[in-house]
């Protein structure tokens, strides 16, 4: 069946999967199962509602809320008459909310809760286009989703709605999603229906054919796992979002899906926390775990680059260990799906060797999402350090003078909202969009990336250096949660470093030091000199004007809540330097 525009897979999914649940939830402590029926339904209510407000093509409605089975009726209802679903981070300022709701002239909000509600609030004085905001959960809030469904039921308009829905092309706007923005101020990126259906037919062949579970808990305004989200519906697959980050594991145990998307610190995180485990160990148990996780490190992702001795070692190993770790997310899991920033190639191996395949996607938001995607229908599989193959339908090459990525395909964004100059910018007059990233191509057309062109630095001896290589390296070690090198116009490379407390205390534990609180930790003599240890064991693998020289351990949690880390978790370096000036200037005193 024929899909062109998103809210075709609606039809689609009554035609192929009548009888399967969209969506699970969970209320109560139950898990609640959303049909077909509900989702076509409550998204024709909310386009019959919006249509009777006034709704206009081409308009932009904003919604904030972090993914459910509502976020996807209101995603429809919106797409569905031609208007443009401009769905916004939760967790973002709110100066950053009064410059995207002034700047899209937004009229109607959607919001999951009283705390999104409250904010929002606070802001009306600031948001003079703004007249209505409706909540999916808050009890005595003036306007629910509720009201608006029940506007839309007493003025139901089916031969209007047909009539929008056919006058949609596929090249027309779908969304806008504005960039979190690791500097400077959030940009409109307006995606088209074709450019994220392009990402997905893309992808529909590396799941299994007989999957039929997914788990979803990254914020489906990150648009790798909105379309992560369309690709699920397009495959029969029932969603299941989980309560919380803090619950992923506990949800996966109790809905068993096969699959879900995550970013690479989650992924991190997760091997950080299957390590800490092992730590715990005593004795021979204790030999057999770190015999079992140096192995899944040598795995080779292609069958037949693994000898028999390996796979007669492998099967030891997941017998002892192995299915134990997959057990902990369930009884079906088969993929893990990283997006959103580079993984380290170790992390690739040990967990496709764990048996959760790990597959990665490289792109950007102005790529709706992905340039290069691993995938599993390969001639050559995967290779670890790679991003994959570029996405049928897109074509790539390389700035000669920095080896710049380029790229161009129906899934480049039609530009940035307002600003005809910034897309001048992005987007040269061939069409070639120009990503900010370096890397290269091998003969049998794998591509790998080595950095950010803005993020490379020159030391004082004229030498560059990329930080994100060297960061990428280091946080292989389960001491480090997030580091970001500096030494920009400086003799050599230094680094400030966040530990992972929760792991460090634990070291510390067992190894008789008394410091027990982040302050004590990062002073303590014992502590520095391991996480000495740590630089040294990867200063080994850079050249000389790469190794990280000195250091510096800092207390405070890099989050999203105090704008250390952009929404998808990755490193602000502005913030940070301006956060850290005394203590950068004091790693070159």
């Amino acid at each position: 069946m024929e899909t062109t525009r998103l809210f075709d897979l609606i039809d689609r999914r009554k035609a192929l999967y009548p009888d399967r649940p969209v969506f699970g939830s969970k209320h109560n402590g139950q898990w609640i199962h959303h049909t077909i029926e509900e989702y076509e339904e409550r998204a024709n209510l909310i386009s019959y509602a919006l249509l009777h407000y006034g709704v206009r093509r081409g308009e932009n409605v904003v919604l904030i809320s972090s993914g459910r089975p509502e976020w996807n009726y209101v995603d429809m209802g919106v797409q569905q008459i031609g208007a443009v679903l401009l769905p916004v981070y939760p967790t973002i300022s709110c100066e950053e909310y009064a410059f995207i709701l002034n700047q899209s002239e937004a009229r109607y909000l959607f919001v999951e809760g009283c705390k999104l509600l409250k904010k929002i609030e606070s802001l009306r004085g600031e948001l003079p286009k703004v007249e209505e905001v409706f909540v999916f959960d808050c009890a005595g809030a003036a306007s629910t989703l509720d009201d608006l469904l029940a506007v839309g039921a007493a003025h139901r308009c089916p031969e209007e709605l047909a009539r929008l829905k056919a006058s949609i092309r596929p090249e027309d706007t779908a969304t806008m999603i504005y960039t979190s923005g690791t500097t400077g101020t959030p940009k409109g990126v307006m995606l088209t229906h074709e450019g994220i259906l392009l990402n997905v037919m893309g992808i529909k062949e590396s799941p299994g054919k007989d999957w039929t579970r997914s788990l979803s808990w990254m914020p489906l305004c990150h648009i790798y796992e909105r379309m992560m989200n369309y690709l699920y519906q397009y495959l029969g697959m029932e969603t299941f979002y989980a309560e919380s980050i803090a619950r992923v594991a506990d949800n996966a145990c109790e809905v068993n899906p096969y699959m879900m998307a995550a970013v690479p610190r989650f992924i991190e995180k997760m091997y950080d926390k299957i390590h800490r485990k092992g730590e715990s160990l005593k004795g021979m148990r204790r030999k057999v775990f770190d015999w079992a996780v140096a192995l899944g490190f040598e795995y080779e992702l292609k069958a037949s680059n693994r000898t028999l001795w390996y796979r007669v070692r492998h099967c030891a190993a997941d017998r002892l260990v192995y299915r134990n770790i997959r057990r902990s997310l369930g009884s079906n899991f088969r993929m893990l799906v990283s997006g959103g920033a580079s993984i380290q190639p170790g992390l690739t191996r040990f967990f496709s060797a764990v048996g959760l395949d790990l597959y990665e996607g490289y792109g950007m938001t102005e790529c709706a999402p992905l340039i290069a995607v691993t995938n599993a229908y390969a001639p050559e599989g995967r290779r670890a350090g790679s991003v994959g193959f570029v996405l049928p339908g897109m074509e790539v090459r390389f700035d000669p003078s920095n080896h710049e990525i380029l790229c161009r395909g129906k899934n480049v964004m039609k530009g940035y909202f307002k600003a005809p100059e910034l897309t001048a910018e992005a987007i040269d007059s061939e069409g070639w969009l120009h990503t900010g990233d370096t890397g290269y191509m091998d003969k049998d057309g794998y591509l790998y990336l080595t950095g950010r062109t803005k993020n490379m630095f020159k030391t004082s001896m004229g030498k560059y250096v990329n930080p994100e290589v060297i960061e990428e390296k280091v946080k292989e070690s389960p001491f480090v949660l997030d580091m970001m090198v500096v030494g920009e116009g400086q003799k050599f490379a230094a680094a400030i470093v966040a530990p992972d407390y929760e792991m460090l205390r634990d070291w510390c534990r067992r190894h008789g030091v008394k410091a027990t609180t982040p302050e004590e930790m990062a002073a303590d003599k014992e502590v520095l000199a391991r996480y000495g240890r740590v630089m040294e064991k990867y200063n080994q693998h850079l050249g000389s004007h790469e190794q990280v020289k000195r250091f510096r351990l800092v207390t405070e949690p890099w989050t999203t809540e105090n704008r250390l880390l952009t929404p998808t978790l990755k490193i602000r370096r502005q913030a940070l330097a301006a956060r850290y000036k005394e203590e950068i200037a004091a790693l070159f005193a």
